[in-house]
């Protein structure tokens, strides 16, 4: 069973919704859920790492995504 979860995405950060320090858990690529609130944030590079609140745009593409990524190997 915990082999499963060695291939879970996660990161630490700061929430954009909660605005604390935390691990986020990979929904789909780019994607992110905040382990302390449940919001939903995508990763922004721009010379630092940011997670930034979803727009409706964002929740589109998870929605459509969420199967594809939920099956691949990586």
């Amino acid at each position: 069973m915990m082999k499963g979860f060695s291939n879970i995405d996660t990161v630490q950060g700061v929430c954009e919704n909660c605005e604390e320090e935390t691990i986020l858990v990979a929904i789909v690529t780019d994607y992110y859920r905040c382990t302390n609130c449940g919001a939903d944030t995508r990763q922004h590079i721009n010379g630092s790492i940011r997670y930034i609140k979803l727009t409706e745009s964002d929740k589109a593409y998870i929605k459509a995504n969420n199967d594809t990524y939920n099956t691949d190997k990586r």
